[in-house]
């Protein structure tokens, strides 16, 4: 059965979208080139992708280390908030921590995880607390000791899926 990815996109799109999530900032004549197609066209594809939605945003990816980040954080968190709009308040104020790089909602044994970056181990205790002030019943933090791999590409085109 083909995806519906597939129906939608045809395989320019997605050499497109892999060259664009590697390399934001290429030029557009140089995309152009790399998938055969004169710079309007592409430009026009580009433009096209983003209005659909396929790309939320380009980013500059910022090296956390050098910016004195020290701590990166896996902080999982369970509630006994069960109504619609308490749990709102919780995710509305879990949205604007500027800490929070990620938030997703969880089943099993935790309802949250959050993956959070911290300059050092006062802030994080300061978090904590700000975490326990929205009702949280009980919160499990790991700290990351070395990236293994971190990474913002899609496998989305044959060539980008590694053994």
């Amino acid at each position: 059965m083909e995806s519906i990815v597939s129906k939608v996109l045809d395989k320019i799109d997605l050499q497109i979208l892999d060259i664009l999530q590697k390399q934001a900032q290429i030029s557009n004549i140089e995309m152009a080139k790399r998938v055969n197609l004169s710079p309007p066209a592409t430009h026009a594809r580009i433009k096209r992708l983003e209005q659909e939605g396929f790309i939320n945003q380009q980013v500059a990816i910022l090296n956390q280390e050098k910016l004195g980040f020290d701590l990166l954080c896996f902080i999982f968190m369970s509630t006994n908030i069960h109504q619609e709009e308490q749990i709102e308040v919780v995710e509305k104020a879990l949205k604007t921590m500027p800490e929070v790089l990620e938030c997703h909602c969880l089943t099993g044994e935790y309802d949250y995880s959050l993956k959070v970056i911290i300059k050092e181990r006062k802030e994080l205790e300061l978090f904590i607390r700000k975490l326990n002030k929205l009702g949280i019943t009980r919160i499990q933090t790991s700290l990351a000791l070395r990236e293994i791999k971190c990474s913002t590409i899609l496998p989305i085109c044959e060539g980008s899926i590694s053994n």
